[in-house]
């Protein structure tokens, strides 16, 4: 008798789930964007534990992924398609010429490490520096995005996230000040306050970018951080 009931409460709770999820999908029941499975990614929402599904989703659907971009504060256009030769090439690339803060120079990415990029200024970035220096980052300092070559630079083993524009490398940040924060000079330096604040960039980090890689994982990142959107998962 119990299996049975227990059988039945189970149906109905699927029953129950199913008319919620339509109404939801009818848009009958209205509720906050970031907590509705059905509606697209938006990069002002605040966060939460769909964050990450609805980007998979993006992953798999460039369309998707450019509207987002496109109903997004960052200045960009999209870039040809370049079949991949020897494991390098581009697919669904926008070049980024600027976001919520200005950039060393203009990189070219992948669309959805592009939306990445800018769900990290906005819930991470900024804040941070509002919360270490009490004011805004006005500009990023990067070593670039696409580069054709293999992990580390080793002559052999498999390609880079670079070597497909899925990742990018961090090298500093300007405040609204003129402050010049960087990896190299201020991950082990004397300035505390500095220092905490690119732990905490390289910690938010790790809640959008698949991998983020600090100068904590070895030497040959003593100088960047290095963001990619990766089939691995890491945060060191």
């Amino acid at each position: 008798m119990v299996p049975v009931i227990l059988g039945r409460l189970a149906l109905s709770i699927l029953l129950g789930l199913g008319i919620v999820a339509g109404l939801i999908w009818g848009e009958v029941i209205a509720i906050p964007n970031h907590l509705n499975p059905f509606t697209p990614l938006r990069i002002a929402d605040d966060v939460g534990w769909l964050t990450r599904l609805k980007l998979s989703r993006l992953e798999r659907d460039g369309e998707q992924c450019r509207a987002v971009l496109a109903d997004s504060f960052v200045s960009h256009r999209s870039v040809p398609d370049r079949p991949l030769e020897q494991g390098c090439g581009l697919s669904d690339a926008v070049e980024v010429s600027r976001s919520l803060v200005g950039l060393s120079r203009e990189f070219t990415a992948t669309c959805s490490l592009t939306v990445v990029w800018a769900l990290f200024e906005v819930h991470v970035l900024r804040p941070a520096a509002r919360q270490h220096f009490g004011q805004d980052v006005v500009r990023v300092t990067h070593f670039g995005t696409y580069a054709c070559r293999n992990v580390n630079h080793r002559a052999n083993g498999r390609r880079s996230e670079h070597a497909t524009a899925n990742a990018i490398d961090i090298a500093g940040f300007v405040l609204a000040d003129g402050q010049q924060i960087t990896v190299k000079s201020d991950w082990t330096g004397s300035n505390a306050r500095r220092s905490a604040f690119l732990r905490t960039l390289r910690n938010g980090a790790c809640d959008f970018f698949d991998v983020v890689l600090s100068p904590d994982y070895n030497e040959a990142h003593h100088d960047h951080f290095h963001f990619d959107m990766g089939p691995y998962r890491a945060c060191r």
